[in-house]
């Protein structure tokens, strides 16, 4: 194989489970997971609540693909991967639970096209 051959690199060995199996705790206590999500008619608002015991909450129409989710569409929504995810299966899509919360709500495609849509605040 050469210098720049992918497969040289797919490699597996029994002497990096230590270092993999290390990576993997320390990501499931670091990053946000959810242990429940759920969406709040009332308010209109997805509400994701973490394993730290905090709760996060944010209005579907911020999001990509939920905008214009029908109320039956935004009822189930699914903890996946550990809590890293979110899935919403009436309208077949994924959502990191670290993405939403550090406000990456859509494609970066769909986010620019949404600043351009944005209005300024009207002056009093």
């Amino acid at each position: 194989m050469g210098a720049n051959d992918v497969t040289a690199d797919l490699h597996w060995s029994d002497s990096q489970t230590p270092a993999a199996t290390e990576r993997s705790r320390a990501k499931l206590t670091a990053e946000p997971r959810a242990i429940a999500a759920r969406h709040n008619s009332a308010s209109d608002r997805v509400i994701v609540d973490l394993t730290s015991g905090a709760t996060f909450a944010f209005p579907p129409s911020l999001v990509e693909f939920m905008q214009d989710a029908t109320p039956e569409q935004q009822a189930k929504i699914e903890v996946q991967c550990a809590g890293f995810g979110l899935h919403r299966q009436a309208l077949d899509v994924n959502y990191t639970v670290t993405d939403l919360m550090n406000g990456i709500f859509g494609t970066a495609r769909w986010t620019a096209g949404r600043a351009g849509q944005a209005k300024p605040n009207a002056k009093a």
